[in-house]
């Protein structure tokens, strides 16, 4: 993507630190970043104490902090994104969220990625959503940030239509511009949108003009 384009930034979201060394990560910056273009987007590692190890690997890793954005939800990571790199990414995240990530973040980046289905059956909608969600649900670090977000341990073990409703938005892509410029009013500096469905490749020809009509 970096050699493919002229003037976009990108950033890999999310290379997972449990995966590849500060050696493999470093050296994957220093090919890209002579264009100015690339910011490297970090997460996990998924252990037991995960911030001591994400911590290690930041002590060890050496790229500028300029070019370094955090997977982040809960308060303590959030507080290492705006410290030790220049923001953060959400996923699986509300508009009230976001609003807190601002509030902890200050002036540092803050990036929401956001699932969408151009889908307005909901029935349709929300089996889309609970194909990733499925999973998802699992990982401790999104779980803990359900119920840290007001969800009911019944909610997340059921896959409730509220949980689903809240964290992914589905129907018309006005319905979607919606959510987008909620996210952008509670603090977001950029919403990335992530179709699902079999639709995707068609969903994200549509999505892209809201993309340009935003900008």
């Amino acid at each position: 993507m970096v050699h493919a384009t002229e003037t976009a930034t990108v950033v890999p979201g999310i290379v997972p630190v449990g995966v590849f060394s500060t050696a493999q990560t470093g050296e994957l910056f220093d090919e890209l970043s002579a264009t100015g273009r690339f910011v490297l987007g970090l997460g996990g590692p998924p252990s037991a104490r995960p911030l001591a190890g994400l911590r290690k690997y930041l002590d060890e890793l050496e790229v500028p902090t300029d070019h370094l954005l955090l997977a982040a939800l809960g308060p303590k990571k959030l507080e290492m994104a705006r410290e030790r790199a220049a923001g953060a990414i959400g996923l699986l995240v509300t508009p009230d969220w976001t609003a807190q990530a601002r509030g902890a973040l200050g002036e540092s980046t803050l990036v929401v990625d956001q699932f969408v289905v151009v889908e307005s059956d909901p029935a349709r909608a929300r089996a889309e959503a609970r194909e990733p969600l499925s999973f998802l649900a699992t990982v401790p670090g999104y779980r803990q940030n359900f119920l840290r977000m007001g969800f009911t341990e019944a909610d997340v073990d059921e896959l409730s239509d509220r949980l689903v409703d809240a964290l992914f938005v589905w129907g018309s892509i006005d319905d979607i511009a919606e959510r987008v410029a909620a996210h952008r009013a509670a603090g977001a500096d950029h919403v990335v949108l992530a179709p699902l469905g079999a639709s995707s490749i068609d969903a994200g020809r549509a999505l892209s003009e809201l993309v340009v009509s935003s900008k």
